[in-house]
């Protein structure tokens, strides 16, 4: 299997970390990369930065009618997407969770944006020893929307001076079992990545909980970290 993975250089070497007992070829291209392909060039296509490129990503498939192409789509639905871009999707288009840190683990999350294409991503994954959820063709998927809640409420905590950083970090991390607390998550995660999941979810739901925190807004406009 011929694997073409697209996407900045944290994400690629996730991917590449979670393909790695495979013996398949993997070419690797920069996010910003124009490449025209056609079917019969790769098996599998990933696009691990495409909600964030989407205007010139699209451009890249339009020959495309066999091969399966997975790509982000947790800041924005497959359907949104396809519908902003006027685009007529002729290949088995597919949303995976490649927000930093969500690559690399035992199970991926999938969005299917057509229903006859089911047996072919069951085949594609299974074929790449990938486990896999189906979940809601919707913004922010399932775990990304609730790591970033998370985040925004540990936020809220801290701007009310309820507790400090360091203590909220220890306190979820030993009470909840998570790997990282809020804000170290946060950080791995990219402050700019859970800042647009959160604006995104509140642009399409309108719901009180996917609010931006101001210190959370305060860091994506800084371009800070929490921990500097």
């Amino acid at each position: 299997m011929k694997i073409l993975a697209k996407g900045n250089s944290k994400r690629l070497e996730e991917l590449k970390q979670k393909l790695s007992l495979l013996d398949y070829e993997i070419d690797c291209i920069d996010e910003n990369t124009e490449i025209i392909l056609n079917d019969g060039n790769y098996d599998v296509i990933f696009d691990l930065n495409f909600d964030d490129n989407i205007k010139i990503s699209w451009l890249n498939y339009k020959n495309l009618i066999k091969t399966p192409v997975f790509v982000c789509a947790v800041k924005k639905s497959l359907a949104q997407m396809a519908f902003e871009s006027n685009t007529d999707i002729q290949f088995p288009l597919f949303g995976i969770n490649a927000i930093d840190t969500f690559i690399n683990r035992s199970l991926i999350e999938v969005s299917i944006y057509n229903d006859a294409n089911l047996i072919l991503l069951e085949n594609t994954l299974n074929a790449l020893k990938c486990d896999f959820k189906i979940v809601n063709d919707r913004v922010g998927m399932v775990t990304p929307r609730v790591v970033c809640m998370i985040i925004n409420e540990a936020c809220f905590t801290l701007q009310e001076g309820t507790a400090n950083m360091n203590d909220i970090d220890i306190s979820m991390k030993l009470g909840t079992n998570y790997p990282f607390g809020p804000f170290e998550w946060a950080d791995k995660i990219g402050v700019k990545n859970v800042y647009e999941v959160l604006e995104s979810l509140y642009l399409d739901t309108h719901d009180e909980r996917y609010k931006v925190c101001p210190l959370l807004k305060n860091n994506y406009l800084l371009k800070q970290n929490f921990n500097n």
